[in-house]
Parts: structure tokens; C-alpha cells; sequence
């Protein structure tokens, strides 16, 4: 996406999720990139046990104490989060109030990354330069490519999104630790637990031996600090994140991606054979062109709902993710009678100029 928003009028796509999107769940849903494998049975049950008569701690002092060891930093690098969603705008509120002019977005992103620049007033770009507030993504939504990492990123305020990271099936993230220590690192894991409907994210913070090399990264670390909203995580995200700490809700990840493997590969394969142009992914979950344009909202008079990708910057492409192969089936069934449809509409034959 390239040019500019908010500032020139121009407005960014409207904003779609996949999963409902205003109306009834659909009984086999590939638009949202949830683990299909799951829940994770572990976190399910913390959420379960979570008590939501009482407040949680507003400030999550012994959550952020469990996440800072699993990621080997300190408490005060840890950032709560209501969702990913929620921090895409409040960083980009708080680059706003720094000073900061632009921001730049992959040329396939995220829709929240744009809308939240526009939001603020701020200017969209596709090239990567100083003095903005980066944004990359790895694996990125909604290709599932793993993202190939920028020649020292951090010079710049930058957000690495690694909420898919979990369920990279293959490739090889190119963002070590060394890199991402100079990063703001965003980490949602709903997704991959299965659990999209609790709420809950961190961010692991610059350390302070990069905290003023190039950009003032301490004083973006406690704006976002000062502008956090009290309680932003319920009793049940609470339980999640700290389920996310234990190894045993890790090995289940681990576990369930050959499952998702093998539901991808069927997923791919049944596109293919219908006629659909399949883009690679590292994760389950890809790109695909159907034969025939068709609105994604087509499908869900069938039961089976696909993600449109126009929010993502591409249009007349789908995002699906792997599902079990009694949901396979169902799209097949739907594929088919959306193929039908459309071949019962009319065509329009244009004159040929006289």
C-alpha cells in the first residue's frame, strides 16, 4: 500500500476479521487463523477456573514476572495488552504524540496497522525510512510468508508482530535475538491455542542497552505505560497468558502443528483441484484466487465462511486456514454450488467500438 492516509482524505479499507464480521458464526469457519487442532486443553481449562467476580491485578504483576522469565528479560520490558489489536493503536497514538509523522506498512498487511494510522491523523506508507514507526510481521498475515528482515531495523521505532509465530509450520524466522532486542515484539497466542474469543497480549519492550542508541525507545516503553487502559486484561486473559508461561501448553503447540500440516496440505489440495490458484505459506493458512471472482460472502449461505483479503491490500483473493476434514468436505459441497451460481449469471458483452 503505497501513498498516504488520514492526512489526504484517502480512507483505508473497511476493517474485517474473519469469524463472524456481524453476523452469525458459520458452522465451518476458515477465515480466522485460530488452531484448528485446539482449544489447547490446558488453557481451556484456566480460563474456565478464571474467577470473574474478583478484579485481576491492574498492573499484573506476577504475570508479567512469569512472562519476563519465559523470554528471559526483565518485568519492566513486559507490556500487557488488551489484544494485539488494542496495542496497534495505542502505539500508534503514542508515535503520534512523539512527534512521529508517518507510518510504514507492508504492501500486504494487517488492515489495523493502516486504519489505526489514519486514525491518528497520520500518513501511510509502503517505504521503509527514518523517522517513522515500522511495522513488519513474520509470519505475515495474510500470506503466512516468513518475512525477510530489513537492513538494521533498529534505527527506527519498529513493531515486529510475531503473533503467528507459534504456528509456523516451516521456513525459518530471520528476525534472532539479537535483532529483536531492538524491537518492540508483539505476541497475541489466542490464535495459536485456539481460544480467539479471550482476549489477551504482551509486547516484550527495547532493552535498555538499545533504549537510546538511534530513538528514545525508553521514553516510547513508558508513554505506552502511561496510556495503557486500567485492567486491560480480564480475569480469563489473565488465566490464558499465564497458562502461555507453562511448558506443557507449549508441547501442545508443538504437538498439534503435524495435524495441521497434514489439513493444510488436504486444504491445498482440494483448491487445487477446483480450480484455484493456491499461493505458498509457511503456515496453515494461505492465499488463494478462486477461478471465478466470487464474494466471499457467498459461501456463507452455505455455512462456510472464507477471509476476503481486499483489507490486507489484496483483492479478489481469499485467506483460508487448514480445518478438519468434515469442514473440507462442507466447502467442497459449497464451492461447488457458488460455481454453479456464478455460472448462471449473465455475461456482459461488451461492443466492440465502431
Amino acid at each position: 500500500m503505497t501513498g498516504s492516509s488520514g492526512r489526504t482524505g484517502i480512507h483505508a479499507p473497511p476493517r474485517a476479521h474473519g469469524g463472524p464480521d456481524g453476523g452469525a458464526a458459520a458452522a465451518h469457519d476458515f477465515s480466522t487463523c485460530a488452531n484448528a487442532a485446539g482449544p489447547c486443553p490446558q488453557a481451556l481449562r484456566a480460563v474456565r477456573s478464571a474467577d470473574p467476580t474478583r478484579y485481576p491485578d491492574p498492573r499484573g504483576t506476577a504475570l508479567r514476572l512469569r512472562l519476563a522469565r519465559r523470554h528471559g528479560v526483565t518485568p519492566e520490558r513486559v507490556l500487557l495488552a488488551a489484544s494485539a489489536s488494542e496495542f496497534i493503536q495505542r502505539i500508534t497514538a503514542v508515535a503520534a504524540r512523539l512527534g512521529v509523522q508517518a507510518v510504514q506498512v507492508p504492501r500486504l498487511a494487517y488492515g489495523d496497522y493502516a486504519a489505526a494510522a489514519q486514525a491518528c491523523g497520520l500518513d501511510c506508507t509502503a517505504d521503509a525510512r527514518p523517522g517513522v514507526l515500522h511495522w513488519w510481521a513474520d509470519p505475515a498475515s495474510p500470506t503466512g510468508h516468513s518475512t525477510s528482515q530489513p537492513i538494521d531495523p533498529g534505527r527506527t521505532p519498529t513493531v515486529l508482530d510475531a503473533v503467528y509465530a507459534p504456528l509456523r509450520l516451516g521456513g525459518t524466522a530471520a528476525w534472532p535475538a539479537a535483532t529483536t532486542e531492538a524491537l518492540f515484539v508483539l505476541h497475541s497466542p489466542n490464535k495459536a491455542l485456539g481460544l480467539c474469543g479471550v482476549r489477551g497480549a504482551y509486547v516484550i519492550a527495547p532493552s535498555a542497552a538499545h533504549a537510546a542508541v538511534h530513538w528514545p525507545a525508553g521514553t516510547w516503553t513508558h508513554a505506552l505505560e502511561a496510556c495503557a487502559p486500567s485492567w486491560p486484561l480480564s480475569a480469563q486473559g489473565v488465566a490464558m497468558l499465564e497458562a502461555w508461561c507453562e511448558d506443557s501448553v507449549h508441547d501442545w503447540v508443538i504437538a498439534s502443528r503435524p495435524v495441521l500440516a497434514c489439513w493444510t496440505e488436504s486444504l491445498r489440495e482440494l483448491l487445487r483441484s477446483e480450480g484455484c490458484t493456491v499461493l505458498d505459506s509457511d503456515c496453515p493458512f494461505f492465499v488463494v484466487r478462486p477461478p471465478v471472482p466470487v464474494p466471499a460472502q457467498a459461501l456463507r449461505r452455505h455455512g462456510v465462511a472464507v477471509r476476503d483479503t481486499a483489507s490486507f491490500g489484496l483483492a479478489g483473493h481469499w485467506r483460508v486456514s487448514a480445518q478438519p476434514p468434515a469442514s473440507l468436505h462442507a466447502l467442497r459441497i459449497a464451492l461447488h454450488a457458488v460455481w454453479r451460481a456464478a455460472e448462471r449469471q449473465p455475461q456482459v458483452i461488451e461492443a466492440e467500438p465502431t
